[in-house]
């Protein structure tokens, strides 16, 4: 069995340089670290002069004191160990609040980073004149160079950090203030004046108040789905186990076609456009919907817009109303066979639709002529005068119709 090579070992070329001169080095590193920190922050506040100023109990600005420190802590590494026995630490704790402090002032982490590699710059200017002073070797210099850059790194992590903490708990924030204002403008019955109670939440979260909404009830795809990318301005809460959401503008250029992509995958149904403080009316057509879709009463499988369902929302939803009057208006039909009473009923409705003779009702039926006239005639028997009358045979036809879309009559040839 060959023997292993031996490992390979990189020697740091600090552990060449005299600690004398080490010593050197660092002490007047660290002398000059307080003057460094105020110039870096200086060249910072000059390029970036729209940064906040955050001072500490004391009154010293917290940013002069993190970049201090963070000198401070690499030259102590630099003096104490070699940098072939790890990197110095990043000092925790304030670069991660600077991190926190950019999250919550709502600007990007990429100023953060510039400012990052400027006071290394910065640094390593003071640095390299201070290695020349002491008689540091270049190998040396170009070591502390690539230690710096790390070091850099750290001071990065521990801002994203801080940084991804302060936009969770913004994000946090903001949902459960959007929480509570979807609360109050869906709710049925409203205390004192919702309008300005409506402006006040929709302020906390930057949501202009629109004209109108429709409030769309969801169905997950699964129970761990994601949240759909609905866009801005429309407000989702997915902490019901049928999530909602308010469409401010439903008719807005745009607004549909965003929504048909974002909710794909998704089924559901959006309630009809009604003024801001109507949103619970569509929240009600919208939950009403759903219940159809879940009884197999409309389409399943993809959100629909209650204002192409009207005929099914209208008709089937009252049900025992519905049911009431079919039992009064279909009681002639009791004393037929089911077969039977299923065609004559399903001849009455072609008949009531068409407002045609016998050609028409045939041809929408797919049966003989001579059939649906035999039909008629019993269907005349069976109502008598009362098949004249507009106001029954506008009864007849709503329960027919509602009956049609339960499935339990046939569809004919409509057309």
């Amino acid at each position: 069995m060959p023997a292993r090579s031996p490992a390979v070992t990189t020697r740091s070329a600090w552990q060449d340089v005299p600690r004398i001169q080490v010593r050197r080095f660092a002490a007047t590193s660290m002398a000059e670290a307080p003057a460094l920190a105020e110039e870096i922050l200086r060249e910072i506040r000059r390029e970036y002069p729209h940064l906040p100023e955050v001072l500490d109990e004391s009154g010293e600005p917290m940013a002069l004191i993190g970049i201090r420190r963070a000198i401070e802590v690499f030259v102590q590494h630099l003096e104490n160990a070699d940098f072939s026995t790890g990197r110095p630490t990043v000092p925790p704790g304030v670069f991660q609040e600077f991190g926190r402090g950019e999250g919550l002032g709502g600007r990007s982490l990429d100023s953060l980073q510039a400012i990052y590699r400027m006071g290394v710059r910065l640094a390593w200017r003071r640095f390299a004149d201070i290695g020349q002073r002491v008689d540091i070797p270049p190998p040396a210099m170009y070591e502390l160079v690539d230690a710096g850059y790390e070091y850099l790194d750290g001071l990065v992590d521990q801002s994203v950090r801080g940084y991804a903490e302060a936009a969770a708990r913004q994000a946090g924030e903001r949902l459960r203030l959007q929480r509570r204002l979807m609360e109050l403008l869906l709710a049925e019955h409203h205390r004192g004046d919702p309008a300005d109670a409506l402006t006040e939440r929709a302020a906390r979260i930057g949501w202009a108040l629109p004209e109108k909404v429709a409030v769309g009830v969801l169905l997950r795809p699964a129970r761990e789905a994601v949240a759909p990318a609905v866009g801005e301005g429309v407000l989702l809460d997915m902490e019901y186990e049928q999530p909602r959401m308010v469409v401010p503008e439903p008719a807005a250029a745009g607004r549909p076609e965003l929504l048909h992509r974002a909710l794909t995958g998704w089924a559901g149904a959006i309630g009809p456009p009604v003024p801001l403080a109507d949103a619970a009316k569509s929240l009600r057509w919208a939950e009403a919907a759903v219940d159809l879709m879940e009884r197999g009463l409309l389409p399943a499988g993809e959100v629909l817009y209650c204002t192409e369902h009207t005929e099914a929302l209208v008709l089937l939803q009252p049900e025992e109303l519905i049911d009431d009057l079919a039992l009064r208006c279909l009681a002639p039909l009791t004393h037929c066979g089911p077969t039977h009473a299923r065609r004559l009923a399903e001849t009455l409705l072609a008949w009531l639709e068409t407002r045609g003779g016998a050609p028409e009702v045939a041809a929408r039926l797919g049966v003989h002529p001579q059939t649906v006239r035999y039909r008629l005639r019993q269907i005349r028997e069976l109502w008598g005068a009362e098949i004249d009358d507009p106001d029954r045979r506008f009864e007849l036809e709503l329960v027919l119709r509602a009956q049609r879309l339960r499935g339990t009559l046939g569809e004919g040839r409509r057309g």
